[in-house]
């Protein structure tokens, strides 16, 4: 008996097919799964490419999988709209695999991916941030995850948010001179000299700062995440004041995240992902810190990715008790394959 756990991230959708005892036995990857972000089309597409590697490194056909979960953000929603579980589902029956599809949360799928235990809780921090915990296999709370316009509080957009808030200060004279000035600008390649408007009579607006206007607007909010490692960047080099204030906040919004998920009777495993946490060991750190002065002991795990999650999940939802030895299988022969 096969099954087959699938991640579908924003970036890339990833599979994999193991067997009943955890051993992971083929593994794919294709480009985004996101159907919120890339559409339903795209998002089939991806996870029929992924998941067809995966049967073909593993030898088998769709026929041998038994069950399948699929691991992407909004889970719940994206389970509740029929366009997209019917595109989702016809990318399965395409490469071959009829079992029933689960889609879950991909917070659920990132802790899984650290721990073994039923119960705890998971942070992430990418372009967007939110905690959640996790009771008994299942979601049972969240904090924030509600997007750039109302939250998602020391994700990458908000930490490049406040990259540029620092930048315009500087410029127009409202708040100190930083590092983060030069290297902004840097980012933000400027237009051909025909191409700009020509000034209005009157008009004082630093030409820099004008500059930053005009394309970080024509620009989604969200895009503003790609410039967060800037503020790290600026501690690195100079030790700017100015960068390193913002990371600090950035680590206590991302540890009042968390904290608004812990039970005071429930000391589980906390597991760590998203690309703002993985790669930027400063603020893993604050969280880890955070969780110390409070007097909480507990186990930080940090995760790249949600496959070995969405492994876990098709072997729980198909009846598969996965304790530590189970779990240590996934997570090694996985390791293999990749």
């Amino acid at each position: 008996m096969s099954h087959l756990g699938i991640d579908a991230g924003g970036t890339s959708t990833r599979a994999v097919v193991l067997d009943s005892g955890g051993r992971c036995l083929g593994h794919g990857r294709s480009g985004s799964g996101n159907p919120i972000s890339a559409g339903p089309a795209v998002a089939a597409t991806s996870m029929r490419d992924a998941v067809e590697q995966a049967l073909a490194s593993a030898g088998l056909p769709g026929s041998a999988v038994s069950s399948t979960s699929v691991a992407m953000a909004g889970g719940s929603r994206v389970a509740e709209d029929d366009e997209v579980a019917a595109a989702l589902r016809g990318a399965l029956v395409t490469a071959g695999v009829s079992a029933a599809l689960t889609v879950e949360p991909d917070l659920l799928a990132l802790y899984f991916s650290g721990a073994h235990e039923p119960s705890g809780y998971a942070l992430v921090a990418g372009t967007g941030a939110a905690a959640v915990r996790v009771v008994e296999g299942e979601v049972v709370a969240t904090s924030d995850g509600l997007g750039w316009l109302l939250g998602d509080d020391g994700s990458g957009f908000w930490i490049g948010r406040e990259v540029v808030r620092a930048v315009s200060g500087d410029l127009d004279g409202r708040a100190p001179g930083t590092a983060l000035t030069s290297l902004l600008l840097e980012a933000v390649p400027r237009a051909a000299p025909s191409t700009v408007a020509a000034l209005a009579p009157g008009d004082v607006q630093p030409p820099e700062l004008r500059h930053l206007v005009r394309e970080l607007y024509a620009a989604p909010p969200v895009h503003l995440a790609r410039f967060a490692p800037l503020a790290f960047a600026a501690v690195a080099t100079v030790d700017d004041a100015v960068a390193a204030d913002i990371i600090a906040r950035a680590g206590h919004a991302l540890s009042n995240t968390l904290a608004a998920t812990l039970l005071p009777d429930l000391d589980g495993p906390v597991v760590l992902g998203g690309s703002v946490l993985v790669h930027q060991g400063a603020l893993a750190d604050r969280v880890r810190a955070s969780l110390e002065s409070a007097g909480r002991s507990m186990s930080i795990r940090v995760v790249t990715d949600g496959l070995v999650g969405a492994a876990v999940l098709a072997l729980r939802r198909s009846g598969v008790a996965v304790d530590a030895a189970t779990f240590a299988t996934v997570t090694d022969s996985l390791a293999r394959l990749r």
